[in-house]
């Protein structure tokens, strides 16, 4: 018996969905969009992510000159001709050569755009809140073992949290 008296691993660990899911769900917090935070997270066959991604505006672009409504007299001043989906982000930020037999786990249902993106990227599976089959290939529905995830920085107590950086 070890000193704390564990005598077995802990059996209420989150499964590699769940984790990947929460990964998905706190990418999402990153979004600046005031009415719609989506993330999203691609994982390989060996349950590694590959990428990860959330929606905003593009790469270089000053988020506060670009419009973030969902509605007005002309299109062009909605975030819609301007926002990056989650989907995309995670593609574009992915760190391997190509995300072929790849799961792509996002919360909200891929746009038409998206969808025809994530099938041209190579064939990654994408969990969403719906079942479908699009152009062949599976679309399926998460339905996680917990709740809900609780994560407090201020429960870290050994020894600190630690940042590497360059």
């Amino acid at each position: 018996m070890s000193e704390d008296g564990a005598t077995r691993k802990r059996d209420d660990y989150l499964e590699w969905p769940e984790y990947f899911m929460a990964v998905a769900f706190l990418s999402a917090q990153r979004s600046k969009d005031p009415s719609s935070q989506v993330g999203a997270c691609i994982v390989n066959q060996e349950n590694k992510i590959v990428g990860i991604g959330y929606n905003g505006m593009p790469n270089g672009c000053d988020d506060d000159l670009l419009p973030w409504s969902r509605s007005a007299d002309d299109r062009l001043n909605t975030k819609y001709p301007y926002v990056c989906h989650a989907e995309l982000n995670a593609i574009m930020n992915k760190n391997s050569a190509d995300v072929k037999g790849c799961t792509m786990y996002v919360a909200l249902f891929p746009c038409n755009e998206c969808a025809k993106l994530i099938i041209q990227a190579g064939d990654c599976w994408d969990h969403t809140a719906k079942i479908i089959s699009l152009l062949g290939r599976l679309i399926r529905a998460f339905y996680s073992k917990c709740a809900y995830i609780f994560c407090s920085f201020g429960l870290i107590t050994a020894p600190k949290m630690l940042v590497f950086s360059k």
